[in-house]
């Protein structure tokens, strides 16, 4: 009887064993599982380390020749300005700039400062710009600047008209010139010229169209006008003045006319 019962446990047993066994095994293939994750990140890592490395050595083999144009120029450079300027010169430079901070710091806040002013008066310049523009087409619409030119015409032609001998003389005679024009300007001159130039071209006409007397009797007769003795009076008084004011330029022969 306990031999039945022996061979009804054994297959129990070997059950739990299985068991066992299978649960191991599945623990194994979790852990080789793992495993085998692990494996493949830390291979992915070294790829991506060996990309990275890769990419480091392509960088420097490209930079070298750079490097070395660089370091040939920079040679050849600090070879020629040897003889201009020491180390002792660029550290004095330095010391200099150390000392002289706080200056440095002053101007720099100076061309803020400007530069903030000049970006605030942008717009005001701008409209003053466009205020100068609408006088300037203002005055060439007017034509200032075509008189200008024709100023500056005249200008040419009296300069190449008149020799510096000339300018000396008007410059001796300038106040004379001044003092003429003045009295030329009065309102009795003014109104003296504008009567000639009104009579001269009345008797114009009248000659042309035949009705100017011109007789002796004719003549005569006008004299007893008072006012063209008035007038020649005034005339001959005027030539009399001038006379006394003008120098004699008669020429002298031993005896007088």
């Amino acid at each position: 009887m306990s031999t039945a019962v022996i061979e009804k446990a054994t297959p129990a047993s070997q059950t739990s064993q299985l068991d066992a066994i299978n649960e191991k095994l599945d623990r194994l293939a979790q852990s080789v599982a793992a495993l085998g994750e692990q494996v493949n990140y830390l291979k992915e890592q070294a790829e991506d380390s060996r990309r990275r490395q890769q990419m480091w050595d392509d960088l420097w083999n490209d930079l070298t020749p750079v490097v070395n144009d660089v370091y040939l120029v920079a040679e050849e450079q600090l070879e020629e300005m040897q003889q201009f300027v020491q180390l002792e010169d660029l550290i004095a430079l330095l010391k200099r700039l150390v000392r002289n901070t706080r200056n440095i710091n002053e101007m720099l806040d100076i061309l803020e400062s400007a530069h903030d002013f000049v970006k605030d008066a942008a717009p005001l310049t701008h409209d003053m710009m466009a205020e100068a523009t609408d006088q300037l087409a203002m005055l060439e619409g007017k034509g200032y600047f075509g008189f200008m030119r024709q100023g500056a015409y005249i200008v040419d032609q009296v300069v190449t008209s008149f020799s510096e001998d000339d300018v000396k003389h008007l410059g001796d005679n300038i106040v004379l010139i001044l003092n003429t024009v003045k009295a030329l300007t009065q309102p009795q001159m003014m109104n003296l010229v504008n009567s000639l130039t009104v009579g001269f071209h009345e008797a114009e006409a009248e000659a042309e169209a035949g009705v100017l007397e011109t007789g002796l009797f004719s003549l005569l007769k006008q004299m007893r006008d008072p006012e063209v003795r008035r007038g020649l009076a005034v005339t001959m008084a005027m030539l009399k003045r001038v006379s006394k004011q003008a120098p004699s330029r008669l020429p002298t022969n031993g005896h007088n006319n």
